[in-house]
């Protein structure tokens, strides 16, 4: 349904998208994951048409999409991060709006609005001001705005930072709606929780390149680091030995906080014997199977980005 290849893009002599492809098909949710500065939202504008690639091309239904009046820009709704609300309206005033501008009139504007406002579950606040709406109800009004022209492929720009578990929750159960009825969903998040929940295919980018895309459980599959050994600590251990234990792929030490990354769950056992061995006292510990967030952590760094 939508597709990049090959997609460049610099500003001035920094490259910030360099070769980047993606695919989604209906029906499939793809997770696009990247530290801050990875190219990501470059990347949404290229694929949206409000961004020209240096190279490369993004098609939609198989078709080049080219310029800023290409019709086939139609079939793509997009979430901006950045809510696009007129606030001094009501909810409904602001969806008839949309819908004005997306061609919308009479009797079919009628009837999106109110799928819209359903969707979003605001079919009870539709007359009220959106300045009074909280956060979360700000959110899932952003939403509905990018559904009234019933768009083939919905594009998700961290839809849910700053709202409420209930708010983030009913965006989950829109966004399962919208799959099941074929669409093509791509979902940019920060939350790896989020990811691992709604999407079927991830992509990890770090420094304008894909690193990683696949689905979930072969991602998690092929990763060094199986699990995870966390512990506090008291005493100082000796990190070059723990290293050198069969299994143990990585150690890190923080003040009294230890974690290990381990090719296999079994081999904790070897580090908490050699840990007292060494005179270490574990005052507490937890182990963890692979997830997500070891792996994206395991891809990018762990260093802060800025």
């Amino acid at each position: 349904m939508l597709s990049a290849e090959g997609l460049c893009k610099s500003f001035g002599a920094r490259k910030v998208v360099d070769n980047v492809s993606v695919q989604l098909k209906p029906g499939q949710t793809l997770g696009l994951l990247g530290p801050n500065g990875a190219g990501k939202s470059t990347t949404v504008a290229m694929l949206c048409g409000l961004l020209p690639p240096d190279a490369g091309r993004v098609l939609v239904a198989g078709e080049p999409l080219a310029g800023d009046a290409d019709p086939r820009k139609r079939r793509i709704g997009l979430v901006p991060q950045e809510l696009a609300l007129y606030e001094p309206l009501s909810a409904r005033a602001n969806l008839e709006t949309f819908a004005s501008l997306y061609g919308l009139s009479g009797t079919t504007r009628r009837e999106r609005v109110d799928a819209a406002l359903a969707l979003a579950g605001l079919t009870d606040r539709a007359g009220d001001v959106v300045a009074t709406y909280s956060g979360g109800m700000k959110r899932r009004l952003n939403i509905a705005c990018a559904l009234l022209h019933e768009p083939d492929v919905l594009i998700f720009d961290e839809p849910t930072v700053g709202v409420d578990p209930q708010s983030r929750n009913a965006i989950f159960d829109a966004l399962t709606l919208l799959q099941k009825q074929g669409r093509a969903l791509l979902y940019t998040t920060h939350y790896m929780e989020e990811a691992e929940r709604l999407c079927d295919r991830i992509v990890i980018m770090d420094q304008g390149r894909v690193l990683a895309a696949d689905r979930l459980e072969a991602l998690l599959a092929g990763m060094k680091m199986a699990a995870m050994l966390e512990l506090r600590i008291s005493g100082e251990p000796d990190v070059a030995a723990l290293r050198a234990l069969p299994g143990v792929l990585s150690v890190e030490q923080e003040a009294e906080r230890l974690t290990l990354g381990l090719a296999h769950l079994d081999d904790a056992a070897a580090a908490l014997l050699a840990l007292k061995a060494q005179g270490v006292a574990v005052q507490q510990f937890s182990t963890a199977r692979a997830s997500l967030e070891g792996l994206f952590l395991e891809l990018t760094g762990r260093s802060l980005r800025d």
